[in-house]
């Protein structure tokens, strides 16, 4: 504002302006409430602290980074047998594939009257291949590695014999069937 319009302001203003103290005993009635009224806290404003729970999550997100990194890094079950004896994992790669072909074959045969022999050869697979992954473990573990050798390669053999044994009884189970069919039909 320019000087002179603020001492216009002052011109048209005099006469309205409280002059007047203010009644006797007024500070005092005035400490008197102030006194009176329940004590409130200043209104402070709540800091929210982002860092703290930013660092947590950044810990989380670090140890389970490490972690992955690490499970990673832990050499499988075959891994570790072919760093102990390389002709293994190549046999064990033969024979694996061998016997998954025939368990397929195995397999398309099942009907209705090879359905128990089947199951049945099933479970002795799954009894194998445990004792399999139980000498893969010794192996592992620093047991006499020639004579468990071996015992895989016999585990293998015993599972191919296993399945072509039961491919020629399903054999003779469908040359049966088709012997008696004839023998019907006539």
């Amino acid at each position: 504002m320019d000087k002179d319009n603020l001492e216009q302001l002052f011109v048209q203003l005099k006469g309205t302006y409280d002059t007047e103290e203010p009644a006797a005993g007024h500070r005092d009635r005035f400490m008197a409430k102030l006194e009176a009224a329940p004590k409130k806290r200043p209104n402070k404003r709540i800091k929210i602290v982002w860092w703290k729970p930013l660092s947590i999550a950044a810990a989380l997100l670090l140890l389970f980074s490490l972690a992955f990194t690490l499970k990673n890094l832990t050499p499988t079950m075959e891994q570790q047998v072919s760093q102990i004896s390389p002709e293994i994992a190549n046999t064990q790669y033969y024979f694996a594939s061998l016997i998954e072909e025939q368990v397929k074959s195995l397999q398309n045969e099942r009907s209705p009257e090879t359905d128990k022999i089947i199951s049945d050869t099933m479970i002795q697979l799954r009894t194998l291949e445990n004792d399999y992954k139980k000498m893969e473990q010794d192996l592992i573990n620093g047991g006499n590695s020639k004579l468990i050798l071996r015992a895989i390669i016999g585990n293998f053999h015993t599972r191919i014999e296993l399945v072509n044994e039961v491919l020629k009884q399903i054999e003779e189970v469908k040359t049966l069937k088709e012997y008696k069919n004839e023998n019907n039909i006539t």
